[in-house]
C-alpha cells in the first residue's frame, strides 16, 4: 500500500457518515445497547470498571461487523453486539483488552512516578486541579511521559481487535500490522483526528447555543450527540480499516496492503 494523502483522514469521515446514512436506526441502537452495558457494569464497584475497559475491544469489533453488515445489504441486529465474545476471537480479543490496560496502566505510573504521584492524587480525585499543590506541581514531564509511551500504544492496539476478528491474527501480529499500518498513514490518522475533534467541538458549541438556558434539556441533548457521534466514528474508523487493510469480507490470514517488508 502507498502511503495515503493525508487528506483522506477527511475522507473516511465523509463515508463513515455515508454507511450510517444506510442503517442508522440499527447502528444507533446497537451504540445505545452498549453503552446500557456499559451502564451496568459501571454499577459494579472497581471491578466492573476495569471490566468494561478490558472488554472494549470485544464489543468495538461488532461495530465494525455491523459496517460490514450495512456494507453488504445485511440488517444490523442487536446480536452483533456480541460478535466479539465468540470463539475463537474472544479470548485474543480478551488479551489485547488485557494488554491495553497494562500499557496504560505503565504509562500512568510511570508519569506518577515522575511527578512525585501528583498525577494519580489528581485523577483520584485526592488533591484538586485548581489547587496550589496541583499548580506548583512538575507535571510537564509526566504528560510527555504519557505521550511517549501511550502514542505508540494507540498506534499498536488502534487495529489489533479487527485484526483479530476478521483476520483471525494472533495477538502479537495484530499489534505489529496495528502499528506500522498507522505509521504508514500516519499524517492521514492526524486529520483523522483533528477533524473527529473539531466536528465535536462544533456539536458542542452548538448544543451550548441552542440548549444552554435549560441546562437539563442541554445535558439530555448533549447525551443523545454523544452517541450518534460514537456512531459516525465507528463508521468512519470501519471505512480506515477497509481502505488499509482491505474489504473485511474478503479478508485473509496476511493482510494484503501492509507486509512486514513494507515496513519502515
Amino acid at each position: 500500500m502507498g502511503k495515503l494523502p493525508a487528506s483522506t483522514g477527511w475522507l473516511w469521515i465523509k463515508q463513515g457518515f455515508e454507511l450510517f446514512r444506510q442503517q442508522p436506526g440499527g447502528l444507533t441502537s446497537l451504540a445505545m445497547l452498549y453503552a446500557m452495558l456499559n451502564l451496568v457494569l459501571s454499577i459494579i464497584p472497581l471491578v466492573g470498571q476495569l471490566a468494561a475497559i478490558v472488554l472494549i475491544p470485544a464489543f468495538s469489533v461488532a461495530f465494525m461487523q455491523g459496517c460490514a453488515d450495512v456494507e453488504q445489504g445485511k440488517r444490523v441486529m442487536p446480536a452483533l453486539l456480541l460478535s466479539g465474545f465468540r470463539k475463537p476471537a474472544f479470548p485474543k480479543l480478551l488479551a489485547v483488552g488485557l494488554l491495553y490496560v497494562s500499557a496504560a496502566a505503565l504509562a500512568i505510573g510511570l508519569a506518577s512516578l515522575a511527578s512525585d504521584g501528583m498525577l494519580v492524587k489528581l485523577l483520584t480525585g485526592k488533591v484538586a486541579h485548581d489547587s496550589a499543590e496541583a499548580r506548583n506541581a512538575s507535571l510537564g514531564s509526566s504528560l510527555m511521559l504519557i505521550m511517549a509511551i501511550g502514542l505508540p500504544a494507540a498506534m499498536a492496539f488502534c487495529f489489533a481487535a479487527p485484526l483479530v476478528y476478521f483476520q483471525n491474527m494472533g495477538v502479537g501480529k495484530a499489534i505489529f500490522f496495528s502499528f506500522f499500518g498507522v505509521l504508514r498513514a500516519f499524517k492521514t490518522f492526524v486529520v483523522f483526528a483533528v477533524s473527529q475533534f473539531g466536528l465535536m467541538l462544533l456539536l458542542t458549541q452548538i448544543v451550548t447555543l441552542v440548549f444552554g438556558r435549560s441546562p437539563t434539556l442541554q445535558v439530555m441533548v448533549m447525551q443523545i450527540v454523544l452517541v450518534l457521534f460514537s456512531v459516525l466514528f465507528h463508521c468512519a474508523f470501519y471505512a480506515s480499516y477497509r481502505q488499509i487493510f482491505g474489504n473485511p469480507a474478503a479478508a485473509k490470514d496476511t493482510p494484503r496492503d501492509v507486509r512486514p517488508e513494507d515496513a519502515p
